[in-house]
């Protein structure tokens, strides 16, 4: 039996928890199946000092130390004796250009990346470059750079969207052993200038539309030598001064000149950096996350042990690449040959590519999942009695099936949710929700509704994405599952939240994360890396979380961004604002509270057509949207059914908000409420509306009258 990866114990150290381990497991046959063969998730025996229970185990429990005889180390199931760093099949694959030309060699055929978007401008269907074409233009772009005196090890930027070039320098990048620095593409230029000084990025690659941004500082970003301009062409490309120490090129001319000039690839080390990803945050300065290939390979080799894709998957890119998320699907896609179609770039036509490329993958977030859902369940409830009758029957028995482990009759979706399935194309077999929580029952929902897998991860940028992720087959929703085996996990005491590993009936404490997937360090600033990796090597998250029976984890709270209220209760917004997404009239929330007020008032950004048509059912005329929003009779509906979706998700007297804003202007990057993840700024929002805010808790003190203040 493989011993335990704890470098920092001695070897009897080792041998003792090794055996401490052993005694919690079954003798070898005592474990088996239904069949008679061995089933190792049925090895690990129910013992209340693990914390393992009688039903399934996801994760087992091990001792942090053995002094101490604490079990509070949680470790997958699939992998416990040891993390996992490497794929299993494929154990020599140590960087990401090792796992490219993995794809290569097994998919060069297969269609690889696939565009809507022609030459011109104009939109038709789906065009495919083939593995090995995209190997080939790798090897060009790689080629091209060296070409322009550009020596490994620096790094190089990619400030453009979703689209097929965007992976195919992230490939030269690994193969030629630059440091990719992804831009998110709606950055503003103080952030641009920021991360391109403080990398010293020497190349960028941009769109014509981002370029513009780039000229207009370019004398304050001495690093740069070169920018290459994706979807332009040269003679429309402007004229530098010849004073100029910057090369201007279009991607098309570099691929050319390194087509002409092909030199031999510079295979990285596990060890060495493959990324650095600044981070958007919701308050102060970007942070770099330094990321090696190892890092990346070892995140991706642990989620592969609890999901299967495969070569004849689809998937559709449009969650921005600059993101960890979208880069570690994308990662995951190459090594099993996955075809990858991109949007055309314009959410509002996302539905239109989803019809076009008819995906089998179907990766997103809660916004958007939540919006699936309202769409859904307002036109069902504006159907008629009867539809809505069926809709209701069919649901509920194909979620008591699921729920109960039977195949779901195929007559309900014969009559009812086959509709729905072509909404997202009519192939989806695999739904994941990343980014921020995903409420349980928009999960049960979309399982229902689209009769697939849906699974949730929780992840950060400094893990290279998964930290836990549920597991397939595991039908309870509100939870982010079993760790990823590549990283253990253990919950740390917050007193001041009275968060405390003793809690019952369930354990609760700030998530701290280690293992090979955590990452080096914030680039350039080892004080804020201090603030989050302790002496242990333990990755304190900030976020609050419990164990669940089976050893699944759930998030529960945010340790950051938790304020006071008055009469000394903690309120964590994000979790109300996700509750309160659920309500019809909500497109976006702003939830506010602070030490000097004993209650919480929201800022609402309104869905206009619902509003509307609420106003048209009320015989409510208005001239314009403005009077409308600044009704009462639109405030108090919104607020009663602000307080029905409380209620229904068992909200706490305090947690409730007692007065309402709506507005019309949506929370977005452009405005600076929102960052690229859609997470709300939220020292940017209270200044943004502070006097709409003001107003509120004025409003309040009418009948309440202590002093109402904005801190």
């Amino acid at each position: 039996m493989a011993s335990l990866s704890r470098e920092n114990l001695p070897a009897p150290a080792a041998r003792r928890r090794l055996r401490a381990i052993q005694s919690h497991l079954l003798p070898d046959g005592a474990g088996a199946g239904a069949g008679g063969g061995p089933d190792p998730d049925s090895r690990v025996q129910a013992n209340a000092a693990s914390g393992v229970l009688n039903e399934r185990a996801y994760s087992v429990v091990l001792p942090e130390d053995l002094r101490t005889g604490k079990w509070n180390v949680y470790r997958s199931a699939r992998s416990f004796f040891k993390l996992v760093s490497r794929f299993t099949d494929h154990p020599d694959i140590g960087t990401l250009h090792d796992n490219f030309g993995h794809a290569i060699e097994t998919f060069r055929d297969c269609k690889y990346l696939g565009t809507r978007v022609c030459a011109d401008g104009t939109v038709g269907e789906y065009k495919w470059m083939t593995y090995g074409e995209a190997g080939s233009a790798r090897e060009a772009i790689g080629s091209g750079l060296r070409y322009h005196g550009l020596p490994q090890g620096v790094c190089v930027g990619l400030y453009f969207i979703n689209r097929p070039e965007w992976l195919i320098v992230d490939h030269a990048c690994s193969a030629y052993s630059y440091i990719s620095v992804p831009l998110y593409d709606t950055l503003g230029p103080d952030a641009v200038k920021y991360v391109v000084n403080h990398a010293a990025l020497q190349a960028i690659f941009c769109a014509p539309q981002t370029l513009n941004r780039l000229l207009s500082f370019l004398s304050e970003i001495p690093s740069v030598r070169l920018i290459v301009v994706v979807g332009g062409i040269d003679i429309h490309l402007p004229t530098l001064p010849p004073t100029s120490r910057v090369k201007l090129i279009s991607y098309l001319k570099l691929l050319s000149q390194g087509c002409s000039n092909i030199q031999p690839c510079c295979p990285p080390k596990p060890e060495n950096i493959a990324t650095i990803c600044y981070t958007s945050g919701t308050t102060g300065t970007p942070k770099g996350v330094v990321l090696t290939h190892g890092n990346l390979i070892a995140n991706v080799a642990g989620y592969s042990e609890t999901t299967n894709f495969f070569s004849s998957d689809i998937y559709l890119s449009y969650l921005p690449l600059a993101h960890i998320y979208e880069r570690m699907n994308q990662i995951l896609g190459a090594y099993y040959g996955v075809a990858v179609g991109f949007y055309q770039g314009d959410n509002m036509k996302l539905m239109d590519d989803l019809a076009a490329l008819r995906p089998t993958i179907f990766c997103s977030v809660p916004r958007l999942y939540n919006r699936i859902y309202a769409g859904i369940t307002n036109a069902v409830k504006s159907s008629g009695m009867l539809k809505e009758r069926l809709f209701r029957v069919a649901f509920n028995s194909k979620k008591h099936a699921i729920l109960t482990g039977r195949n779901p009759s195929p007559m309900w979706d014969r009559l009812v949710f086959n509709r729905i399935k072509e909404k997202l194309g009519g192939r989806v077999r695999f739904m994941v929700s990343g980014a921020s929580p995903l409420s349980s029952d928009v999960a049960d929902f979309l399982r229902v509704c689209f009769g697939c897998q849906v699974l949730e991860g929780y992840g950060m940028t400094e893990t290279s994405c998964v930290i836990s992720c549920t597991d397939e087959g595991d039908t309870l929703s509100g939870h982010v599952g079993s760790p990823n085996p590549a990283c253990e996990i253990k919950l740390v005491d917050v007193p001041e939240m009275n968060y405390t590993s003793e809690d019952q009936p369930y354990p609760r404490g700030e998530i701290c994360v280690r293992g090979p997937i955590v990452f080096q360090g914030y680039y350039n600033d080892e004080v804020q890396t201090r603030e989050v990796i302790d002496d242990d090597s333990w990755l304190h998250t900030g976020d609050i979380g419990l164990w669940l029976p089976g050893g699944r984890l759930k998030i529960i709270d945010r340790k950051k961004n938790i304020f006071k209220l008055a009469q000394g209760e903690y309120i964590a917004p994000e979790k109300i604002e996700n509750v309160y997404s659920k309500c019809k009239f909500i497109s976006q929330c702003f939830v506010y509270g602070d030490s000097l007020n004993s209650c919480l008032v929201a800022v609402v950004a309104v869905d206009l057509e619902v509003l509307k048509e609420w106003a048209a059912s009320q015989g409510i005329e208005y001239e314009a949207l403005e009077q409308l929003c600044n009704d009462q009779r639109a405030r108090e509906a919104v607020l009663a059914e602000m307080d029905d979706i409380g209620r229904e998700a068992e909200l706490q007297g305090f947690e409730y908000v007692k007065a309402v804003a709506l507005v019309l202007e949506p929370f977005t990057e452009e405005n600076g409420l929102l960052t690229p993840t859609f997470k709300i700024k939220r020292s940017q929002a209270k200044a943004h509306f502070a006097k709409v805010i003001l107003d509120m808790y004025a409003e309040l003190s009418t009948s309440d009258p202590s002093p109402q203040k904005v801190s």
